[in-house]
């Protein structure tokens, strides 16, 4: 049983390419929208570096966004781009909070007068096969009033 797993582990491992390096995902924008109807919307740009010399064929994408500490949204796509070897590339998503999300987070933010208010997003990248996922976590603060 033993040898088995050993094997097993051994195989999996030798799947991922020995020279991958991982890519770097960073949060570029987030930028509140106007909104429809109630829900507040933004957009966020993500900018990705492949430092490999093989493309990065993106699967899928699933990511949560807070605001001041709220889930304000939370989502997934598949509709992403393929990064090309040592290349880059841009990944733009424009989201919309549910109503009853958006109704508790506006209700909070009529209580305090502030200029600015933090965020935090949370997202995972599948570049498909064996190779490991990629995971953002960022945290700032936005302007709400632009």
């Amino acid at each position: 049983l033993v040898p088995c797993l050993a094997l097993l582990l051994l195989s999996a491992c030798a799947s991922v390419p020995a020279n991958y390096r991982q890519p770097a995902v960073n949060l570029t924008a987030f930028t509140p929208l106007p909104a429809q109807g109630m829900a507040p919307r933004f957009r966020i740009d993500l900018h990705v570096v492949n430092p490999n010399r093989f493309a990065l064929s993106l699967r899928g994408m699933s990511y949560s966004v807070y605001l001041e500490g709220h889930e304000l949204l939370a989502g997934a796509t598949s509709q992403l781009p393929t990064i090309a070897a040592y290349g880059e590339g841009d990944i733009s998503l424009t989201v919309t909070a549910s109503l009853i999300n958006g109704l508790r987070l506006l209700h909070d933010l009529m209580r305090e007068d502030k200029d600015s208010y933090s965020y935090k997003l949370v997202a995972r990248l599948d570049p498909g096969g064996v190779l490991p996922e990629l995971n953002v976590v960022e945290e700032g603060r936005v302007d709400l009033n632009h």
